[in-house]
């Protein structure tokens, strides 16, 4: 697996442990539709919760949030879209961006956004 990849599934493994620590319940991870992804489905309470997350060694170019742009959020909706009528779900939807900043060698920094668009 390519080292970018290897760090995509740490900083997800991060954020869905981070979910479960917050009271959250995982339902999927990594669900595709098509070639879209949606990287973690969650539930807070009565609320499906998208999450995107976006993971980072650090923030010397940008922010790993700022990945999240206007054709990545379309793609997200676009998923969540499928996944609510195919699942046959009837609940309040939000996307949440959580961001992963670090390597396994120290401590991560996370921010969650929540409603983030």
């Amino acid at each position: 697996m390519a080292s970018h990849n290897e760090l995509g599934k740490w900083g997800e493994d991060i954020a869905a442990d981070y979910l479960q620590r917050q009271g959250y319940t995982i339902i999927e991870r990594n669900w595709k539709s098509g070639h879209r992804d949606l990287d973690i489905i969650a539930l807070d309470g009565q609320t499906l919760v998208i999450v995107e997350v976006k993971t980072r060694r650090n923030r010397l170019y940008t922010d790993p949030e700022m990945a999240v742009d206007y054709q990545k959020i379309v793609h997200l909706q676009q998923a969540a879209n499928h996944y609510v009528k195919y699942k046959h779900i009837d609940l309040e939807v939000r996307f949440d961006v959580i961001t992963v900043v670090g390597t396994e060698n120290n401590t991560p920094a996370i921010e969650h956004i929540k409603e983030a668009f």
